[in-house]
């Protein structure tokens, strides 16, 4: 399924119509999926339905007919707006635990979707990775319900662990928030990954660490400011000022179209060292330290690859 850039515009200039009159998210898409294609309308209009529907997800919310239901959007976003290139998808074990670790941008998390879309075309054997996002963003409404359907699980040591003693493919982003809050200016110089908490789990899962870098997120929202009152207000980590928002008022919430790199590094074992060994600070710092260097280096190498951002 394809769309056009007009039909597209014209959708967005819908949707902006419907916002700006009252109407709540759901009605408004309604109205601007009248500009699109039958084919586009009628998967906007099933995704809606499933969205408001009774139907089987499992006991993280993960609903995989959903996923397969939404994938042409992401296929758009993939292929056409960030243009992602990948290398190295054949190092993520193809059966069993494994904890992806990531640097993060992009205030909601368009990065955890496109690792799951680099997954699912790139590996010989496709799979659903499971991503953890910060719990403020599952206070947002329906983008909540959507994140959960397609593989978002709430941050936290206990729900990670679990994932992975299911044998599950779980992404984890160590800088957190601040990596999503950064400035502009600090664009892929990565924070710090917090005190190792993603090293003592995959310690105590036996679950090798596959680093990955992703290049373009920094570039979809540049902030370049910041207001804490508005972000107190509605309750999230920061509110962020970009080239776009709030200024074009929801059209800012549509990402720049840069270009992408995804690189998956070489998964750092962990099963010889013992669970035990999750209590050993020395070691899950040297852990940590590593992962971060191999990230750091590999955005800087991708960066260079890429070249231009939007060209």
């Amino acid at each position: 399924m394809s769309v056009s850039a007009p039909a597209a515009l014209a959708f967005m200039r819908r949707l902006r119509e419907g916002l700006d009159s009252g109407l709540d998210l759901p009605e408004a898409l309604t109205r601007g999926a009248a500009a699109l294609p039958r084919e586009a309308r009628d998967t906007l209009e099933h995704v809606l339905r499933r969205l408001e529907g009774d139907h089987e997800d499992d006991e993280w919310g993960f609903d995989e007919d959903f996923s397969d239901l939404v994938e042409p959007f992401f296929g758009f976003l993939y292929d056409r707006w960030w243009r992602v290139r990948v290398e190295g998808a054949h190092r993520v074990p193809a059966h069993g635990r494994a904890l992806l670790a990531s640097n993060h941008a992009g205030i909601l998390p368009w990065d955890a979707t496109m690792i799951s879309v680099a997954l699912l075309r790139e590996h010989p054997l496709p799979r659903h990775p499971r991503f953890l996002v910060l719990n403020w963003a599952f206070d947002l409404p329906w983008i909540s319900v959507f994140i959960r359907k397609v593989g978002g699980v709430v941050a936290s040591p206990y729900n990670a662990l679990r994932l992975l003693e299911q044998d599950q493919l779980v992404a984890v982003f160590p800088e957190g928030v601040k990596g999503t809050g950064k400035p502009f200016a600090e664009r892929y110089r990565l924070q710090r990954f917090g005190r190792g908490g993603f090293v003592e789990i995959a310690l105590r899962a036996g679950a090798p660490i596959v680093p990955v870098a992703v290049v373009g997120s920094e570039e979809i929202y540049p902030k370049i400011a910041d207001v804490p009152a508005l972000a107190r207000l509605v309750g999230a980590p920061f509110f962020p000022v970009t080239p776009t928002f709030p200024w074009l008022g929801p059209l800012g919430v549509v990402p720049l179209p840069s270009r992408w790199r995804i690189e998956f590094c070489e998964p750092i074992q962990t099963t010889h060292h013992g669970p035990d060994a999750a209590g050993d600070r020395g070691l899950v710092l040297e852990l940590t330290e590593q992962v971060r260097d191999t990230v750091q280096q590999a955005l800087y190498a991708n960066l260079v690859r890429r070249g231009s951002a939007f060209v």
